[in-house]
């Protein structure tokens, strides 16, 4: 894993994809955190609990999006919407990173997660030379389990009734990819 890791990610605020620009959030954002950030759907399976005015979002943007590195708002190219949001949390201890997104509705089920994702994990083992990235979603919630599945990821296991997340008992699935992994998949 390389030194800083703050500083490589601070050097690549900006990924780009075929459709997708993925870079810090600004705020102009405010309306399109607001259209999927208050969206019970979009809501249903995370941990966040959303936003509710135009307030809560840019406290979101002050306070978290551009306080943390490894945060990227997902700009849609031709629109220049912001769609979403993944963002990075590495553990230098152990050379890995977790992750985490949310997508608007209306952008489910095109790719556009899928493409987001593996330019984050290119980063991550490219840039920031990473041992592993790991994330997990909630049973029910088998579209993310198909975003990291698309990315080379493997299925580790189940924890039953892992986590308590807005009142209810969750089932937490797990996934998970190694350098080694991500180099035979996607070395040149």
């Amino acid at each position: 894993m390389v030194n800083n890791y703050k500083e490589v990610l601070y050097d690549n605020e900006v990924l780009f994809t075929d459709r997708l620009i993925l870079r810090k959030f600004t705020k102009k954002d405010i309306p399109d955190i607001l259209e999927y950030g208050s969206d019970a759907e979009t809501l249903e399976h995370l941990e966040w609990e959303g936003v509710k005015t135009a307030d809560e979002a840019m406290k979101g943007i002050t306070d978290y999006y551009w306080s943390t590195p490894g945060i990227f708002a997902i700009e849609h190219r031709n629109s220049n919407k912001c769609i979403g949001c993944i963002d990075l949390r590495v553990n230098p201890e152990h050379e890995k990173s977790g992750f985490g997104y949310v997508l608007n509705k209306a952008y489910w089920n095109r790719g556009y997660m899928t493409e987001a994702l593996t330019v984050v994990l290119k980063l991550c083992f490219e840039k920031l030379s990473l041992n592993r990235v790991e994330s997990c979603h909630y049973v029910g919630n088998e579209g993310s389990g198909k975003v990291m599945q698309k990315c080379g990821m493997e299925l580790e296991g189940i924890g039953k009734q892992e986590l308590k997340v807005k009142g209810k008992f969750k089932d937490v699935v797990r996934y998970g990819i190694t350098k080694e992994r991500w180099l035979s998949l996607y070395s040149e």
